[in-house]
């Protein structure tokens, strides 16, 4: 009987430099049986033509042009052209561990349906890596390796868009590439997460992510700041917001400020506290800043965290347990 086939989603735009490198870490897989689709997003550069010469010696890749534009009509693109049982995603600027398919494959057999397979990841640069993206990947791969990714998604994508593996039946029950929100990668986690797709625990380091100044992580304006704002809110909302409940805006930073303006903007009243105490009696966009304490005099409020000093946040925390409440059931961490 013939292993299943595991489908790799591959966009790519102008990335001849480092296309090589990844193909080549694709085709070296322990695991055989695999396609690899891939979508040129109107490359300006001879990425087209690095991936041809690689097609002439192994008929299991599949090229495609983008008849869209963007990351998220190529993903559409890529698994309407797929055929396979199972789908990953692969970003062709970085590098897969050799093991990689085999222990995903591995992962999601013996933990059947409703499962996400996941992997630790590796940033490596050229010119090194920085203290933000060393912090993140730290931060990562420890929920991972517990498949605790979901207890702090409201922070940080939580599930990395090129290592994890999941059954194409799943993957279409969460919507697959379907909504057109950017960051594409955060929202499809959210929506693993609305569907109850279990996070497979995982030790093994089977990614390497490559950083440099380029990346459309750091270029692409569908992944500033405030976008991430905005799936935030809007799964917030969605998922975990009660409407019986009070709601608490905790901070008066940039990011509150924004939060704050979206809840306005959805008509959703709420009670703004902070530990400024330059702030504290203020009013901002009309809204009068109160001090933490005053969480206590409220019935069982929700709260939504948005200071992002990872001291302070710590103490948020210990405060909140002092007073019996629980993380992401009644505050949220969103930075």
């Amino acid at each position: 009987m013939p292993k299943p086939l595991i489908s790799i989603l591959t966009p790519f735009k102008n990335t001849s430099e480092f296309l090589p490198e990844c193909l080549k870490s694709v085709i070296k897989q322990t695991y055989e049986r695999w396609e690899l689709i891939i979508i040129d997003d109107h490359s300006s550069d001879n990425s087209y033509s690095v991936v041809e010469e690689f097609i002439k010696h192994d008929n299991r890749i599949k090229l495609f042009k983008n008849s869209g534009s963007g990351i998220i009509d190529a993903l559409r693109l890529a698994l309407k052209k797929s055929s396979g049982i199972y789908i990953t995603r692969m970003d062709s600027d970085d590098i897969m561990h050799p093991e990689k398919l085999t222990i995903m494959m591995n992962d999601l057999q013996k933990h059947g349906r409703k499962h996400i397979a996941l992997g630790l990841v590796k940033y490596f640069s050229e010119s090194g890596i920085g203290d933000g993206y060393a912090k993140y990947e730290s931060w990562l791969n420890n929920l991972t390796s517990k498949g605790k990714n979901y207890s702090e998604i409201y922070k940080e994508c939580v599930i990395p868009s090129p290592c994890w593996m999941i059954h194409r039946e799943d993957l279409l029950i969460c919507g697959a590439f379907n909504p057109d929100r950017y960051p594409e990668d955060y929202d499809l986690t959210f929506r693993f997460y609305e569907n109850n797709m279990k996070c497979i625990p995982s030790n093994h380091l089977l990614h390497y992510w490559r950083d440099y100044s380029t990346r459309a992580s750091r270029t692409d304006s569908n992944y500033a700041e405030n976008y991430f704002l905005d799936i935030k809110l809007h799964y917030f909302l969605k998922l975990n917001y009660s409407i019986s409940r009070s709601l608490t805006l905790w901070g008066a930073g940039k990011k509150g400020k924004i939060i704050a303006k979206l809840l306005q903007k959805e008509g959703i009243d709420f009670i703004w506290i902070c530990d400024n105490p330059k702030k504290i009696g203020k009013h901002i966009y009309g809204i009068e800043l109160f001090h933490y304490k005053h969480l206590k005099a409220l019935q069982k409020p929700q709260s939504i965290v948005t200071v992002a000093n990872a001291k302070e946040q710590e103490a948020i925390k210990f405060y909140f347990t002092s007073i019996h409440m629980e993380v992401m059931k009644d505050y949220f961490l969103f930075c």
